[in-house]
């Protein structure tokens, strides 16, 4: 909307050039997170009150963590706050004609009505166990991940059909292979339902998913402007992305979200992003993590959440229904550390921590090629 009017007035007359800013992506990125963090202090105290009073309370689930029963009354579904921001900051400063932008704002709101259609279901049984169905919940992200698999490798694709089934790999400058539509389609796939599950998996403490995904999506942003610059990417071995910087705004305007959020769920939180939150924010990294063809990346970038995945997968499948105990004291990782006596504040930095040292690594990886 401001792009578009403020590209209007420029051609207009020169009396507005100044704003021929915002013809330039990091300009508009830094106003994205801006107006993401002022749209989350101006409605989160409001939506707060708005779900206490209509009773969208968190429903706890047994965990044997005890403080997870010290958090009964608090508010959820804050993943609105977190989509609205960043629908918000997009239709003021995206580029709607760019096709990048209409995947992972695709897969936001699709994930995000998932999540909140399980809250609801949550609150209405009372209970945090009796919410969508397991089948119900892969079917529907099934759905929208075989849609972005064809859009992905069809003749639509934003990539380019040469480019759409190659497979880059870090710490290599060049493609290892072609793959085919078939066998990528497939693997697309299983990546997006995988990382939204990963990501939901992980939301079990107060701030201890939205900041990790803060870094990841902020330094797949980074690759998206390196990606989709000319320069950077010839100088630098990548693919050069067309049109691909918008991911950059997209993610900028994640940050500014994800940072206005942490504000009110950071301990003691005020309000928790329930499946409305992490789903969206799972979708949305694996749609912007495939079109920038970063896929194999993620294990390192976004290795805490598949830590908390693989633990609580190994728990459930292998050791409770296959050799009939638990392998670990506690699944997912972060129960498991509460189990061992560490306080829950603890946990929430130290992964914090672990989250940044691995975003840090995987920049590393646009120069160690």
């Amino acid at each position: 909307m401001l792009y578009e009017l403020c590209k209007f007035l420029v051609s207009y007359s020169d009396v507005f050039s100044f704003f021929r800013l915002v013809n330039y992506i990091t300009f508009r990125a830094i106003m994205a997170a801006l107006t993401a963090v002022i749209f989350l202090f101006l409605f989160s105290r409001r939506f707060i009150l708005f779900v206490h009073r209509h009773s969208f309370i968190d429903q706890i689930r047994e965990t044997g963590v005890q403080s997870a029963f010290d958090k009964r009354g608090t508010p959820t579904m804050g993943g609105v706050l977190v989509i609205g921001a960043v629908l918000v900051s997009m239709a003021l400063w995206g580029d709607w004609r760019n096709p990048f932008l209409f995947c992972p704002v695709a897969g936001m709101v699709w994930f995000g009505l998932l999540g909140l259609w399980d809250d609801v279901s949550k609150v209405r049984r009372k209970s945090g166990d009796k919410g969508l169905s397991e089948r119900a919940k892969l079917f529907l992200q099934g759905l929208f991940s075989l849609i972005f698999a064809w859009v992905c490798v069809g003749p639509w694709a934003p990539l380019g059909r040469t480019l759409a089934t190659q497979v880059w790999v870090p710490f290599y400058k060049f493609p290892l292979f072609d793959v085919g539509p078939i066998p990528y389609g497939l693997f697309i796939f299983l990546f997006v339902v995988f990382v939204s599950n990963a990501v939901n998996i992980s939301d079990g403490l107060d701030g201890l998913a939205i900041t990790p995904s803060i870094f990841v999506v902020a330094v797949l942003g980074v690759f998206a402007y390196v990606e989709g610059n000319h320069i950077y990417a010839t100088y630098l071995h990548y693919a050069y992305l067309r049109g691909a910087g918008e991911l950059m705004i997209f993610g900028a305007a994640f940050v500014g979200a994800g940072l206005g959020f942490l504000w009110y769920n950071a301990y003691p939180a005020q309000i928790f992003m329930g499946d409305t939150g992490s789903l969206a924010i799972g979708g949305t990294m694996a749609v912007i993590s495939v079109l920038l063809k970063q896929e194999f990346l993620f294990p390192l970038l976004g290795g805490l959440f598949i830590a908390e995945a693989l633990s609580s997968q190994i728990q459930d499948k292998i050791g409770v229904k296959w050799i009939g105990r638990r392998i670990f004291y506690r699944a997912p990782l972060h129960h498991n550390l509460q189990h061992k006596g560490i306080a829950e504040t603890k946990v929430v930095i130290r992964l914090w921590i672990v989250a940044g040292i691995l975003a840090l690594i995987s920049l590393a990886t646009l120069k160690l090629r």
